[in-house]
């Protein structure tokens, strides 16, 4: 066989999709290990088409999965961002959404048993250090795929997935705000470099002469915003001290506006070179942080609550998302207990993904 065969569930989480692997089945060098998902996913051509990614950033992202060693939890969830043209592996952010598959994968794997009735898997984010319980629908001992639960960006209903996101304050680089700051400002752009979740540079929309409205499509194809955009995100990058920034995901960019359609504020995201069609789970703790923080960019742009936990409502380009905050107001701004979402996750297929010999031959048997 010219091919090396690696065992894989192709799964949609959230509004996002890709390859679920054993840690175990890959190579332990990290240099390798991107190669082979370069190869699997088919980075270099903007279709993917010698790979199983979609052609979009929200399709080629990659979820490796282990019986974790940590005391707390269940299962390490090591994420991947592979591009889809440049053939390159970003392994620094993590995903909310793909991570909705996470607790169903380990199941399907056989990593962790199923429960009567509901299972409860402790994750830990390998990337970013932040522990998630994701509660799996298992009736029968067996993962629930169908049921009535609906996500603006995924057609349909499924069974849901409730994730409590804990300690994601500063995964990324150390800080709640990295650059010491509530407000900095870059070419002239007043944003909020904050770390929540997810390492964000947010601005409002009108900073950039924009409504904040604009579908996705609008925004891709408004190339003098992206590059004021991506000069503004590589300069902020820097300042909260993010390496690389300008080959690196991280730190990903956000958009505020005043609520259009009954929700709390109004967003779009950006993964960063192409605007998210709907919106990241780790993104939308970020926003909502930013939201709730006094003296941000959000000041003045939604009414906060003095409830505890507050509910806030995220506008994005394909409908809104729901965050359930746990916090209470500190001298730095805010202290983040947890923040809970409902996703909803599919299993697509099973079997194996096919990775040439020449890039990795694979797990050499025992001896």
């Amino acid at each position: 066989m010219t091919q090396t065969a690696i065992p894989f569930l192709f799964m949609r989480g959230g509004t996002s999709r890709g390859p679920y692997l054993n840690r175990a089945d890959l190579p332990a060098d990290q240099d390798t290990l991107a190669r082979v998902l370069v190869a699997m996913v088919g980075s270099g051509h903007p279709l993917n088409i010698d790979g199983i990614g979609g052609g979009n950033a929200v399709t080629t992202k990659v979820a490796m999965l282990s019986r974790s060693d940590d005391p707390w939890a269940d299962i390490d969830y090591f994420f991947a961002q592979v591009s889809v043209e440049d053939r390159t592996v970003d392994f620094k952010p993590t995903c909310g959404n793909i991570l909705s598959g996470v607790g169903p994968a380990a199941i399907e794997m056989g990593l962790i048993a199923a429960a009567t009735g509901e299972t409860k898997v402790k994750i830990r984010a390998v990337n970013t250090g932040a522990r998630v319980v994701a509660t799996v629908q298992t009736p029968g001992h067996a993962v629930r795929y169908d049921g009535d639960a609906a996500i603006d960006g995924v057609p349909g209903t499924a069974a849901p997935v409730a994730l409590q996101f804990m300690d994601t304050i500063g995964g990324a680089t150390g800080a709640f705000l990295p650059t010491g700051n509530l407000i900095d400002t870059f070419d002239g752009v007043d944003v909020t470099c904050m770390d929540v979740a997810m390492p964000m540079v947010i601005a409002r929309a009108e900073s950039f002469g924009l409504t904040g409205y604009e579908s996705a499509t609008e925004l891709d194809d408004n190339a003098g915003f992206f590059a004021a955009m991506e000069a503004v995100r590589i300069k902020a990058g820097e300042a909260m001290g993010i390496k690389d920034v300008a080959r690196s995901v991280a730190p990903k960019f956000g958009l505020l506006a005043p609520a259009k359609d009954g929700g709390t504020i109004a967003t779009r995201y950006f993964m960063p070179w192409k605007t998210h069609p709907t919106m990241a789970v780790t993104g939308a703790q970020c926003l909502a942080s930013c939201v709730l923080t006094p003296g941000t960019v959000a000041d003045g742009m939604a009414a906060r609550s003095n409830d505890r936990p507050a509910t806030l409502t995220l506008e994005h380009a394909s409908g809104q998302i729901d965050v359930l905050v746990d916090y209470e107001l500190t001298a730095d701004g805010i202290d983040l207990r947890s923040a809970g979402l409902v996703r909803t996750a599919r299993l697509l297929a099973q079997g194996e993904v096919m990775v040439p010999l020449d890039i990795w031959a694979g797990i050499e048997p025992a001896r």
